[in-house]
């Protein structure tokens, strides 16, 4: 498994775009700085497809709507199956079914 470490800050990575932007390899980068190039190269990709010049992704705005969804899908699922397990303990308790016709 990778190791895990705190986010560049957005300036840092507009900074690493830029850079290489103007010339300068994310193997250059990588020497000078904290990052690797392969980081560098996925930033210089991200930048091109927010700016709409690559085609070949999800958008940072694209990917965080996605996020959004999913999260809120969880919380829906959570949720239902609550609901669904509280109908069944209610009608068990208020005798509408028998213990023996439900799973829960």
């Amino acid at each position: 498994m990778g190791k895990h470490r705190t986010p560049y800050p957005a300036e840092f990575r507009a900074q690493m775009v830029e850079l290489a932007k103007a010339g300068r390899t994310p193997e250059e980068l990588e020497k000078e700085f904290e990052s690797t190039a392969q980081t560098i190269y996925n930033w210089v990709a991200q930048a091109g497809r927010d700016a709409g010049t690559r085609h070949d992704g999800l958008t940072t705005a694209e990917r965080q709507e996605l996020s959004r969804l999913r999260r809120e899908n969880r919380q829906l699922k959570m949720e239902r199956d609550i609901l669904s397990h509280a109908a069944a303990w209610f009608a068990r308790e208020t005798g509408a079914v028998s213990p023996r016709d439900t799973d829960s």
